[in-house]
Parts: C-alpha cells; structure tokens; sequence
C-alpha cells in the first residue's frame, strides 16, 4: 500500500489508492490494430478493461508534510478509496498533514479532500490547486455550459474544496509562483487546463510529482502522442 525512498534530506512515500479498469477506446490518436500490438508487447489483457492506479504522494521535507493528490475517496468504486489506511500504515496520520497540493481536480485525484460527510479529512492542511483548473472546475457557469455527462465532475470537485473554502484553507496560484520552500511548480497543461506537476528538489536531488500525464504506460511511452478521452486540449 505504501513505498519510501529518500530525496536528499526529504522523505517521499508513494501511497496507493486503488485502481480502476480503463476501456482502452478511451485512448484517442491511435488505430486499434497499433493499440494491441503495444499492450501485447507489455503483456498487457484488456479484455476487462487496462488496470490503472491511482496513487499520491507524501513528501516530508523535514519542516512540513506535503501531500501531492489525495486519491478517490468516497467519490468511485470499492477498487479505489484506501489512501487514508495507507498513510495510516506508512506511519502518518491525516491531521499531520501541513499541505495538499493537487496537480489537478479530477475527483480522482482530489475527492480524497472529504470524507463521506463531507467534512475536511486533513483539518490543519492549506489546499492548493492552480488558478486556471480552479476557474474552470470550480465555476457554476462553466459546469452548466458542459455537457450533462461531465457535470457530476464539477460537482464533485466543488465538494471536496468546500470546506476548506470555507475556512480560508484552498488557495489559487498563479504560473511560476512558488508554494513552499524545495517546491516549484511545473505546468502541465492538456489533461485539465490548469494541470500541473511539482518539482521537489533537496540536496542537489530532484523528483517531479506528476497524475494522468500517463494514462497506459504500455501505449503512451510508445507513442507519447495519444490522448485520452478525458482530456480537455488532446493538442498540448
């Protein structure tokens, strides 16, 4: 459920949430006879569907315990929604937590924020999220633009933000601005408009923090240029 590695003085633990089964029709870029070939190079079955994890991640800096997504919480399946006893089990405790940071509000990656009361699972964490995902995911007028299929998805996002909105715990960044001391911010733009990964460096040691640049290792690292269905410029 869980693995530690040290970044210079920091500690990173990955901590897993879960998977889901993803149809691969949902790849976009490529014909089908090509999409087989490459997941049967990676022994890869989709028959059900290709299994996907979902992850996050917990870097101690030494100064603060910075959490990078927060996984699926309440929001999907049984298959998903075990980040909290995996921090449990890696030594941690959700009221530790100093810090999210969200690369994007996918309820995947930020449904995690609340549990199934919708109350704030990290009570002493500042959220952040990037200005551009934030205008669009959190916005009433854009959700009622949408299309009625992504809908729930705005929904989704703006629960799990708004108890920490409430109290003055969510924040939007701007480009380039920095959050915390040893972390920069790598926009990643394509996947959501404001996507973003994080740059943690310590020691002369780098790690990037990045969700959903990679949807299907087997096909993407291959062919780099194939989308999926979910993302909002399949062009960036």
């Amino acid at each position: 459920g869980y693995y530690r590695q040290a970044l210079g003085g920091f500690t990173v633990t990955a901590l897993y949430d879960g998977y889901i089964d993803l149809n691969t029709q949902l790849l976009k870029g490529i014909q089908a006879d090509d999409l087989q070939r490459l997941l049967a190079r990676m022994f890869q079955d989709n028959t059900r569907g290709v299994q996907t994890a979902v992850n996050a991640y917990l870097v101690h800096t030494g100064e603060q315990l910075v959490l990078v997504d927060t996984g699926a919480g309440q929001c999907f399946g049984p298959t998903l929604g075990t980040l909290l006893d995996n921090l449990r089990a890696s030594g941690y405790t959700p009221d530790a937590v100093d810090a999210v940071l969200l690369t994007h509000l996918h309820p995947d990656h930020l449904c995690g924020l609340v549990d199934r009361d919708g109350a704030a699972v990290f009570p002493k964490a500042k959220v952040w999220a990037s200005q551009a995902d934030a205008d669009f995911w959190l916005s009433e007028q854009v959700a009622e633009a949408a299309p009625e299929g992504m809908r729930p998805f705005f929904k989704m996002a703006r629960a799990a933000v708004a108890p920490y909105r409430a109290k003055g715990a969510f924040a939007a960044y701007q480009p380039g601005e920095r959050l915390l001391a040893g972390v920069s911010v790598r926009p990643t733009p394509g996947h959501t408009p404001g996507h973003a990964g994080y740059l943690f460096e310590a020691a002369g040691k780098q790690l990037l923090l990045w969700g959903d640049i990679v949807h299907n290792h087997a096909v993407q690292f291959a062919q780099p240029e194939v989308a999926i269905e979910f993302d909002t410029d399949p062009q960036q």
